[in-house]
């Protein structure tokens, strides 16, 4: 009982709190920007060479303006919004008219969630496996290469060496495609050709994801590691015989791995950072463009139905991590 008031119900409601508050956030901001979706529709119409006379050029605008959701006060559409939300309807996107931003989320979704869970456990797993080994074996000499060339690559941002990547090997050796999810005009199927061309195409932005994460996960797990390592316990373990295999895995690396659990649901975020400019580098058709090109165009119902779940994803994440910690540290269970 005491864990459930102490522990649970505490994160549960900070869970729900922020959720709210996010998704309250992301209703403001759009409409803090100059751009004016139905405004836009219309020049767009008399871009076309449309010609619209007074009367219904009216009409058109207050259709566009109910249909987009903006219609009334910013109170009555942040309700009329938190309906919608309610019923999982993000309304139609602005900019892809008549297309509903349900549908392009589905069909970008799959795109971004295996490129980015894929790099997400890759760079993970091995960034603190081989983190943690160059951190306890600090005086070995591919401890001191490694670290090295992670000084050299953490600091780079996502688009420099996403660029880098793309003109060695898409342009140089032209060993990988250049942009795309697929081969132009490939038709998406379960067979092997088709997979085998998506995997293909998935190599330079997954490369760049990985090795970046990579290095990022191995710094920070050496140092953890380099620090655990001269704690008490483990010269007390020394001492008492404790063989250093044991040592490694049982006292260091467990006890280093507890802050990068955390990490590993924070680093789901990468859809606003890393994964969204990679995207947009290999012209990748994930989550990342489509809110690029959102943000660009002034989509706010297609923004905000990115963000939210974006939103709800990592929080839900955290919120996972948060309760699974009590089992992986006992020290939780009995604070």
């Amino acid at each position: 009982m005491t864990f459930v008031k102490r522990y649970l119900i505490p994160r549960l409601i900070s869970y729900f709190l922020v959720i709210w508050l996010g998704i309250t956030v992301v209703f403001l901001i759009p409409r803090l920007t100059p751009n004016d979706p139905v405004m836009r529709a219309i020049d767009q119409m008399r871009a076309r060479g449309s010609t619209l006379e007074p009367g219904t050029m009216d009409d058109i605008i207050e259709d566009l303006t109910e249909m987009y959701g903006l219609e009334g006060s910013w109170v009555e559409q942040y309700w009329a919004f938190w309906g919608r939300l309610f019923q999982g309807d993000f309304g139609v996107s602005f900019f892809q008219f008549p297309t509903r931003v349900n549908q392009l989320i589905a069909t970008a979704a799959p795109w971004t969630l295996g490129l980015l869970l894929t790099t997400t456990a890759i760079s993970w797993i091995f960034g603190n496996i081989i983190g943690g080994l160059a951190g306890y074996y600090t005086r070995k000499g591919w401890s001191r290469s490694l670290d090295a060339v992670a000084m050299v690559i953490r600091p780079l941002p996502y688009y420099i060496f996403a660029f880098a990547l793309l003109l060695l090997f898409a342009y140089v050796v032209r060993w990988f495609p250049i942009t795309g999810g697929a081969s132009l005009g490939a038709i998406p199927s379960f067979s092997w050709d088709y997979i085998r061309d998506v995997l293909w195409h998935s190599v330079l932005p997954a490369l760049s994801l990985s090795i970046l994460g990579g290095a990022v996960n191995f710094q920070t797990m050496k140092l953890l590691v380099q620090n655990v390592n001269a704690e008490s316990f483990v010269q007390y373990a020394r001492m008492g015989g404790v063989t250093e295999d044991r040592i490694v895995s049982k006292y260091v690396i467990r006890n280093a791995l507890l802050p990068q659990v955390t990490g590993l649901a924070l680093s789901l975020g990468q859809i606003f950072s890393g994964a969204l400019i990679t995207e947009i580098v290999f012209s990748y058709p994930g989550l990342g463009t489509l809110l690029f090109r959102a943000i660009i165009n002034g989509d706010y119902n297609l923004i905000m139905g990115i963000t939210i779940l974006s939103i709800v994803g990592i929080t839900t994440a955290i919120l996972v991590v948060d309760l699974t910690y009590p089992l992986l540290d006992p020290r939780v269970r009995y604070t």
